[in-house]
């Protein structure tokens, strides 16, 4: 197939991907901004602010694209539902793993939605920031990222004049970031979501109701701790049950300098929750560095191998890469809106281009024809077609 025919190609199920969801537009210029938008998100713009999108576009100023963020009337969770579904489509697999993590946008001022000085795991340090919680769904065929919430902290949610000024609706109040995961686990498990594992760190492993709401679905999980008690006793003390000899060194999975290897040791613990499941303490110990320990819950199929537990336990990574990519390549952090609604609708539709850039590498990479929808502009992203040049025409014929 020639590099033409190959573009045309990936155009082609570009528009079958923005035909997906261009029913959630239901006027003419809704829809033409959800083109240019979601255009721009995909070309080899410097950034994807609303200034370098509206010259992306053919606008002279960037307001139209902030009338499309704030005021054009379309549904954010609709076009998120048609994300997960397509996701799903390319990516799906009964064995796959949904990953909860959430990632810090800096900002300035104290405007924006959520806003707060707050712990950013992004920079690892207390920064002026919105909290996004994410959901990442995580298989053999690749990861995206298929839910999101902002994290209103409890500050915005009892101040009625700063939650009016950033639009904040009324039915929203102070939600912790596991009860955010929550609902979101509770959408992918409704949805049919096909999965076994659920993982994610301390924030959502602490969380008895995530554990209990996972369970109840019939999935395993694989959720760091810190100061949780197992029995009577801090899972730190269960080091000492562990035989001198009940360490193996195994790798879960490959990062930027190749494999990630620990020392991880398991320990059985209480009563199997349901027949043919077993629950337990994971515990991994880094390496050259004997005293320092992660632990993590587990609930599994009974005949789970540690090494399966340990490749479970490092896909948490995978939703990193999601963050990394999408920041990098959609511009998932480089929204200049400061209401609610705009998070949600610039945060989607970044996720749903970073969806598109996997599923098309994925492809470009193993060789094969997508199942169905796709896209044209970043299969050039890592894999060597023209993105720019598809990224003129993409998705023309579905929104026009």
């Amino acid at each position: 197939m020639t590099h033409a025919s190959e573009a045309h190609r990936w155009a082609d199920q570009l528009d079958d991907l923005v035909a997906r969801i261009a029913p959630r537009f239901s006027r003419v210029e809704p829809r033409r901004r959800a083109r240019a938008y979601l255009q721009g998100l995909l070309s080899p713009l410097e950034r994807k602010n609303g200034w370098h999108l509206a010259e992306a576009a053919g606008d002279a100023s960037p307001d139209g694209v902030q009338d499309f963020l704030a005021r054009m009337h379309w549904d954010a969770d609709a076009v998120r539902d048609d994300l997960r579904a397509y996701v799903v489509e390319h990516l799906g697999d009964p064995d796959a793993v949904l990953v909860l993590d959430e990632t810090g946008f800096l900002k300035k001022g104290d405007k924006s939605a959520g806003v707060k000085r707050q712990y950013s795991g992004t920079a690892g340090r207390i920064e002026n920031c919105q909290i996004g919680v994410f959901l990442a769904y995580a298989s053999r065929h690749g990861h995206a990222l298929i839910d999101r919430a902002l994290y209103l902290p409890e500050t915005w949610a009892s101040d009625a004049a700063r939650r009016d000024e950033a639009g904040v609706p009324e039915e929203v109040g102070f939600t912790t970031k596991p009860k955010l995961g929550q609902a979101m686990l509770k959408r992918a498990f409704a949805a049919g979501v096909p999965c076994t594992w659920v993982v994610g760190d301390c924030v959502y492993g602490a969380d008895h109701q995530t554990r209990r709401l996972i369970e109840a679905h019939g999935r395993g999980y694989v959720l760091a701790v810190t100061a949780q008690r197992l029995g009577f006793k801090p899972v730190a003390d269960w080091l000492e049950d562990v035989p001198a000899r009940g360490w193996r060194r195994l790798s879960a999975g490959d990062g930027a300098k190749g494999p990630r290897l620990y020392d991880w040791a398991y320990l059985p613990y209480r009563t199997p929750p349901a027949p043919g499941w077993k629950t337990g303490l994971l515990i991994r110990r880094k390496k050259g560095r004997p005293h320092q320990f992660t632990f993590y819950l587990t609930r599994s199929p009974e005949e789970t191998a540690l090494a399966e537990l340990v490749r479970i336990a490092g896909q948490r990574w995978r939703i990193e890469s999601c963050f990394e990519e999408a920041k990098g390549e959609t511009g998932l952090d480089e929204y200049e809106v400061r209401a609610w609604t705009g998070w949600h609708r610039h945060i989607t539709l970044s996720m749903l281009a970073h969806a598109y850039l996997t599923i098309v590498r994925q492809h470009a990479i193993g060789g094969r024809s997508p199942r169905r929808a796709g896209r044209g502009v970043a299969a050039a992203h890592r894999a060597g077609s023209a993105a720019a040049a598809l990224a003129s025409g993409v998705g023309a014929a579905a929104f026009g």
